[in-house]
């Protein structure tokens, strides 16, 4: 079992890694969709299915994502693809626990994160 010094630096360096990779305050859907690694339609689909989730819109209706928003589908997306959460029961582990009451779901969705950003990298190579 991970110590509690180790937990702080897993979240520090995942955090930063993400931080870092984003600059940005606002995205377009499609730029969330590229840095979550997946599609827009879903990323509408959640939106409809999940209040927390709400984007600005400009006044043609473009959908401006900011970055407490891609957590919140980073969020969602380690609930319902990783974990297998229904959309039903996400929405209730969403509304029960946040990151704030349960570190371990964070560290999940950092360490997913990390490992997308890994493979990615891979990748590249």
């Amino acid at each position: 079992m991970l110590q509690e010094k180790d937990n702080h630096l897993i979240n520090y360096l995942l955090m930063e890694n993400l931080d870092n990779k984003i600059e940005k305050k606002y995205f377009t859907i499609g730029e969330a969709a590229i840095k979550l690694g997946v599609s827009t339609s879903l990323i509408r689909f959640y939106e409809k299915e999940f209040p927390r989730l709400k984007p600005q819109k400009t006044s043609g209706g473009t959908r401006k994502y900011h970055l407490d928003d891609l957590h919140v589908l980073q969020q969602i997306i380690q609930l319902v693809k990783i974990e297998g959460f229904t959309i039903a029961g996400a929405k209730e582990k969403l509304k029960i626990k946040t990151p704030a009451t349960d570190p371990t779901d964070e560290i999940k969705i950092k360490l997913n994160h990390l490992k997308s950003f890994l493979i990615e990298l891979k990748t590249n190579l």
